[in-house]
């Protein structure tokens, strides 16, 4: 049996009379109220605790670039000229009153009373703005060209020598900057120098000899020839013909 539809409206207006007849509790009204005032609060009181914080950080932001950004590069750099000024000031040479380089960057020479330096691939040679290798690869047929271009050049500076030719004076250094052959690439080239300059081979051998760098510790490395220092000290030693 089911029961009719005036029934059913009765239990449910009923039930919202007794709904709406419920009493809010006052205590628990206030205690919500109590809780949205205290949010409130703390929302104010973050955002005024964070600016007050906002001062000593930049303060310190400040600080930290005068000490870092200021003070510390003056002193490295007061301490670098006082204990090691020439290499703080990149190891400039002069010759004669004049600058003539720096033992840090080698010079292409291509006169044949001097040592020659290794091929360079920095800009148009021994650029320093433009720091570079060749970054060819073993297999690659450029290499290969480049490096019988640099033989037939070193063959026809001195027909003489049949000696093998050392690597460096054929291949570029990663730099193209590198201011040192290895011995051997000087040993090689002391006849053509010596007959060029009408000195012994000796004495050319001398002056390499004195501007051999051995190893770091004699530990890191290997020994090398400033080719500016050599170059320097055979033109104090004789004049070409």
């Amino acid at each position: 049996m089911q029961p009719n539809k005036s029934t059913q409206l009765d239990i449910s207006v009923q039930s919202s009379k007794s709904i709406e007849s419920v009493p809010v509790d006052s205590k628990y009204h206030q205690a919500d109220e109590n809780t949205l005032s205290k949010l409130d609060n703390s929302v104010l009181d973050n955002s005024a605790t964070r600016m007050p914080m906002l001062k000593p950080a930049f303060s310190l932001f400040i600080a930290l670039a005068i000490i870092l950004g200021l003070c510390y590069p003056l002193l490295m750099t007061g301490v670098a000229q006082v204990t090691m000024a020439d290499k703080a000031n990149g190891s400039l040479i002069e010759h004669n009153g004049s600058l003539v380089g720096s033992a840090l960057i080698g010079q292409r020479f291509d006169q044949l009373e001097y040592l020659w330096t290794r091929p360079s691939a920095a800009g148009d040679g021994y650029d320093a703005a433009q720091s570079s290798g060749s970054n060819l690869g073993p297999l690659n047929p450029e290499l290969v060209t480049g490096v019988e271009a640099q033989v037939q050049r070193l063959k026809a500076a001195d027909p003489q020598n049949t000696a093998p030719i050392p690597l460096d004076l054929v291949t570029m250094s990663g730099s193209g900057l590198d201011p040192h052959i290895s011995p051997a690439a000087a040993e090689w080239q002391v006849n053509r120098v010596a007959r060029i300059r009408g000195i012994s081979a000796e004495q050319v051998q001398t002056a390499i000899d004195e501007h051999t760098e051995a190893r770091q510790f004699n530990l890191f490395g290997e020994p090398r020839v400033n080719v500016l220092a050599v170059n320097l000290a055979l033109d104090d030693m004789a004049v070409v013909k």
